[in-house]
């Protein structure tokens, strides 16, 4: 086997499970699972109808550049939501889910070799995956800390500057997991500097872009951004999913766009990977990217849970409202992540993860220590509930 999987660290999900070993929560308590990023809103209707309408599809060999209805659904919502034009011939792909694509760029994309550029440069706290492509890729993961001092953004300054010549990709997350925050054109255009001037590849991750609390200002995303300051696409490679947008986690289904200079062997090396879509996955995600209005709803649900649960929690944890996303990223009483995750499951039955099994040691620094991250993904009922039962586990520790 590939010895660099002995260098993959266990994922944030496993590491829970072995925090809470031995634990018996509280049995008069019903559980209320706040710590996994999954949509618990209803999959619509119409995206089930048409994954049935298009069932006939399974008799045939999918297309790994997918249906031109599929590209082009996806490139005219490009064009609603960021305000640029997508040749769906050349610059937008499907994928299996953001998060297979995001793993798969890297492997496409780094140079492994002695003189290769064999870095990769990512956020901290930040989602695994950046982790483990970039191990498995035969690169170096390099991560920079986003904490308060920093605004919960990456702080280009404090990347060596003999460093950059040997990047290869930077990952970012806009709006970001955990902390919610949103890149603005200024932070874009540092970074896009960079890029020109070092020539590695942005590859932003977007899979939180639509959920956002105030209707018709959405979060400003990296297409936008470029186009805005006159680059074109040039380096740049985003990845989206409607998994989030549509509550739709198990269709694993998303795109990829962007530089066509990129997309052109991303996809020679998709057709060698056999990561085509299902024919019948592909007529649903048309249905879901031509239609809004459940994203509204969507959005809608979202808010109305944020401006329930945040008054009750804010006397006992200490955060900020995030910009965008589902979660709230908080600092606990106490200073120590895990036992007060573990003492809220053991005393409510509440599950929320840690934020130091989101986080590596960085700069002398776990930047997720101290912290939790609360997916509010359950309903409204739930969620209000378990805050109260947050609160009361917290004023035991305070």
């Amino acid at each position: 086997m590939n010895p660099r999987l002995d260098q993959l660290h266990p994922y944030p999900f496993q590491k829970l499970r072995e925090l809470f070993h031995g634990v018996t929560p509280n049995p008069a308590c019903a559980p209320v699972n706040l710590s996994i990023g999954e949509p618990k809103h209803a999959t619509p209707q119409f995206i089930k109808d048409a994954l049935v309408a298009g069932l006939a599809g399974l008799a045939n060999y999918p297309i790994t550049q997918g249906s031109d209805a599929l590209r082009e659904a996806m490139s005219a919502w490009a064009g609603r939501r960021y305000g640029v034009t997508l040749d769906p011939a050349t610059e937008v792909l499907p994928v299996n889910g953001s998060r297979e694509a995001l793993f798969a760029f890297a492997q496409a994309s780094v140079d492994s070799s002695r003189h290769g550029r064999r870095v990769i440069v990512s956020p901290n706290p930040f989602y695994q995956i950046y982790e483990g492509a970039a191990i498995l890729a035969g690169a170096r993961p390099f991560f920079l800390n986003t904490t308060p001092e920093t605004g919960y953004l990456m702080d280009w300054s404090r990347v060596p500057e003999d460093l950059w010549e040997q990047v290869n990709l930077v990952y970012v997350c806009s709006p970001g997991n955990p902390t919610g925050k949103v890149m603005q054109l200024a932070d874009w255009k540092a970074l896009f500097d960079l890029s020109d001037q070092h020539g590695f590849v942005v590859c932003s991750d977007e899979c939180y872009s639509e959920i956002y609390f105030a209707e018709g200002q959405p979060p400003l995303g990296a297409l936008t951004a470029s186009q805005q300051l006159g680059r074109g696409f040039k380096n740049l490679v985003v990845f989206n999913s409607l998994s989030k947008r549509s509550n739709v986690p198990g269709l694993r289904s998303g795109l990829v766009a962007g530089d066509a200079a990129l997309m052109k062997p991303f996809l020679l090396y998709r057709t060698y990977h056999g990561s085509a879509m299902s024919p019948a996955v592909q007529h649903a995600s048309t249905a879901a990217w031509n239609d809004e209005a459940h994203v509204i709803e969507n959005r809608r649900l979202y808010a109305e849970k944020f401006a329930a649960v945040m008054p009750i929690l804010k006397p006992a944890l200490d955060f900020a409202a995030p910009d965008a996303a589902f979660y709230l990223w908080a600092k606990v009483p106490g200073g120590n992540d895990t036992a007060f995750a573990r003492a809220l499951f053991e005393q409510q039955h509440v599950t929320v993860l840690p934020g130091s099994f989101l986080a590596r040691d960085a700069a002398n620094l776990n930047p997720g220590a101290g912290y939790i991250r609360i997916a509010l993904v359950d309903d409204l009922a739930a969620c209000v509930d378990a805050a109260h039962r947050i609160v009361e586990t917290a004023s035991r520790i305070a």
